[in-house]
């Protein structure tokens, strides 16, 4: 297995999607940890030990060359202790691209949508700091429109999505934002429609080009890591959760997957 990629839901399918894209040979599995979503909703000690507990889960069914934590909540709180209890693994972490936003602004006003605990992290102050330390950076942690975007919007209307969408656009639009950060990977997913919706005066950023990158960059740097087993060929290129609520949910995430291009796997569960 080349790399598994972890999400409390689905948010984390475009990242996968552009690696596939970038490298059709790379082969992957993504775990959605959807006991416990939302992540963005929990307390730091909470966020650590629930990604601590899927990342056991993952690796008791493959071995990855890489594990990439396509979820900006997850990276900004439980990196640092993911890389301390599984050192012989490498985590690539989805930090919001406050260094894009900050080199492409027209007037240094930049919209950071994200999770309640992200614009609320150390971590993302930090960020400002380093990379845009002369913009005034607008934040909104916006845990209603994740919900739509997982548990809603594959099977939505365009007038779902827009009523869903419009009250971030609104927001940072009145606050004279020209640059939205998209600090959460599940808003990749209405990225055009925060575009559409702006009619394109508003530019948004997301950090799939910069995770990909560094992704086969590491998995890749040390050859010793390319071995391939039976249970991982059995894994790979499916999407996994970690529990479904009802009949409908798996309708749901297999309609989702055939959309996506990739197979439905199933639940794995927690021991």
């Amino acid at each position: 297995m080349d790399f598994a990629f972890l999400d409390s839901g689905t948010g984390g399918l475009p990242y996968m999607k552009y690696l596939k894209e970038s490298f059709p040979e790379a082969s992957c599995i993504y775990l959605a940890d959807t006991k416990n979503f939302p992540y963005g909703q929990k307390s730091s000690k909470d966020i650590e030990e629930a990604a601590c507990e899927a990342v056991k889960l993952l690796l008791q069914h493959c071995t990855p060359k890489a594990i990439v934590l396509a979820c900006n909540t997850m990276s900004v709180v439980a990196l640092p202790k993911l890389r301390q209890v599984f050192s012989n693994i490498p985590f690539i972490g989805t930090v919001p691209a406050i260094k894009t936003a900050a080199s492409i602004t027209r007037n240094n006003i930049i919209g950071l949508l994200a999770t309640e605990r992200t614009v609320q992290e150390p971590y993302t102050d930090s960020l400002i700091r380093q990379f845009a330390p002369n913009c005034k950076v607008i934040r909104r942690g916006d845990s209603q429109l994740i919900s739509f975007i997982e548990h809603e919007l594959d099977t939505s209307s365009a007038t779902a999505r827009y009523k869903a969408i419009i009250p971030a656009v609104e927001y940072f639009s009145s606050n004279n934002v020209d640059t939205i950060v998209l600090g959460c990977t599940h808003f990749v997913h209405v990225a055009e429609d925060i575009k559409n919706a702006t009619k394109n005066k508003i530019q948004v950023v997301d950090s799939r080009s910069g995770v990909v990158r560094q992704a086969l960059k590491v998995a890749f740097a040390n050859q010793q890591n390319n071995h391939q087993n039976s249970k991982q060929d059995l894994l790979a290129d499916n999407f996994f959760v970690t529990d479904l609520v009802d009949s409908s949910e798996t309708n749901r995430y297999e309609t989702l997957c055939r959309h996506q291009g990739i197979r439905w796997g199933g639940v794995l569960k927690f021991q």
